[in-house]
């Protein structure tokens, strides 16, 4: 029988990469806290109408690349496509704005989408993300985006910061009839993809990715030329609150994101070290989907980070604890070596119990293939062997044992 094998897109997360994964969550969610986000655990799955009526029904994520199902109940599912539209259903029905009127919140888990996959692009894939309800001001768009640019530095990865607004979708709406006009005079010119676009979501053109497309827009009609008074002041406000905080960025006219919940701030974090699919972070501001949603008028905005995507580039990881093997030297020490092992991990000790039958000599092979830095061989004493000056030291009892591992770990 042939054997089983994982489906197309998906990926076992092991070794190296799972240290690199945990390492980039635990930095997440350290930042997370000193900005005073709390967490939330969102289900895996959602009602189909959710996505529709928030990332838009005419994105590419609801048109093509979610995972949906009928339940038993005859209930239409959804795998979830991205953390935003959840948040916000939870926020509306946990009723949290009715606790305070600003809440913050973050997440991390697996989200699900049916595209090609590709470096740091996977069917399933994982994300942090963080929400923040209530404050209208852009200066919250300027910390959110610090607090971004904090994960990123602390993990060591480079990326240059684009912005954009697309203002209000009263400013949108007067954009995008500028657009259409623009588009449908190029339409000999533009690919397949885009002449559906220009009748169902004409902002995604000015994102395609072939060359031709993307030498068509260049001329396009920039949306700030369409901005209110009002969403023109707030732009430039955040923007000088990011000079403030030294963060540098490029203004991309083209920057629309993907999803239709977006008013006033985009952002994108980006590489040019993976390719194509070099957005590594990205969010913006989403003032109308709370109370699109069904509930009461609430400022918002957010973001997003592909945990793949940021494996790709993490370099360096933090040096793993030492390791301290425990060796029983006959059958008769085994529960001495369990006690040793269990006091050791109290002290916070990372330790392997070797139990393996066979020699000495085989188990002291595995000690060195597990890259063990010590090595406790447990009879009526306890021998310490150092395994890098190969010096053995004896002791009778874990008191002075542990004494010693501590103040060399």
């Amino acid at each position: 029988m042939p054997a089983i094998r994982k489906v197309r897109g998906f990926q076992d997360i092991f070794g190296e990469n799972a240290r690199k994964y945990r390492h980039i969550s635990d930095t997440a969610r350290s930042i997370f806290k000193k900005y005073n986000f709390e967490e939330i655990i969102l289900p895996y799955v959602e009602d189909v109408s959710l996505f529709k009526r928030s990332v838009g029904e005419a994105t590419d994520i609801v048109q093509k690349e979610m995972y949906t199902f009928t339940d038993k109940g005859g209930r239409e599912i959804a795998l979830r496509p991205e953390g935003t539209a959840s948040t916000v259903r939870a926020y509306l029905e946990e009723k949290m704005y009715a606790h305070s009127p600003i809440k913050k919140l973050f997440y991390e888990g697996a989200m699900f989408r049916y595209e090609r996959p590709q470096a740091g692009r996977y069917r399933q894939f994982h994300q942090i993300g963080a929400e923040i309800f209530g404050i209208s001001s852009p200066a919250a768009d300027a910390e959110l985006i610090k607090m971004v640019k904090d994960i990123l530095d602390i993990l060591n990865i480079d990326t240059r910061l684009e912005i954009n607004t697309l203002g209000t979708f009263e400013d949108r709406k007067r954009y995008l009839a500028a657009l259409e006009t623009f588009l449908k005079s190029k339409k000999e010119n533009l690919c397949e993809t885009c002449n559906i676009r220009i009748e169902t979501n004409p902002l995604r053109v000015l994102d395609c990715k072939v060359e031709t497309c993307k030498d068509i827009t260049k001329e396009a009609p920039v949306i700030t030329d369409f901005l209110s008074e009002e969403s023109l002041e707030k732009y430039e406000k955040l923007k000088s609150y990011l000079n403030e905080l030294n963060i540098s960025f490029q203004e991309n006219p083209h920057l629309v994101r993907g999803l239709d919940y977006y008013t006033h701030t985009v952002f994108e974090f980006i590489t040019d070290k993976i390719g194509a699919q070099g957005t590594v972070a990205a969010g913006g501001r989403y003032d109308n989907l709370v109370e699109q949603l069904g509930g009461p008028p609430t400022p918002a905005l957010g973001f997003a980070a592909g945990i793949e995507r940021l494996m790709l580039l993490l370099d360096t990881l933090p040096e793993e604890e030492p390791l301290i093997s425990v060796i029983p030297l006959t059958d008769d020490y085994i529960v001495t070596a369990l006690k040793t092992a269990d006091i050791a991990r109290k002290n916070n000790l990372r330790v392997e119990l070797i139990m393996k039958e066979g020699s000495l000599k085989s188990k002291m092979k595995l000690a060195n293939k597990l890259k063990s830095k010590f090595v406790i061989f447990v009879s009526d004493k306890f021998e310490l062997k150092d395994m890098v000056t190969g010096i053995q030291e004896i002791y009778y009892n874990h008191e002075d044992l542990l004494e010693t591992l501590k103040s060399r770990v």
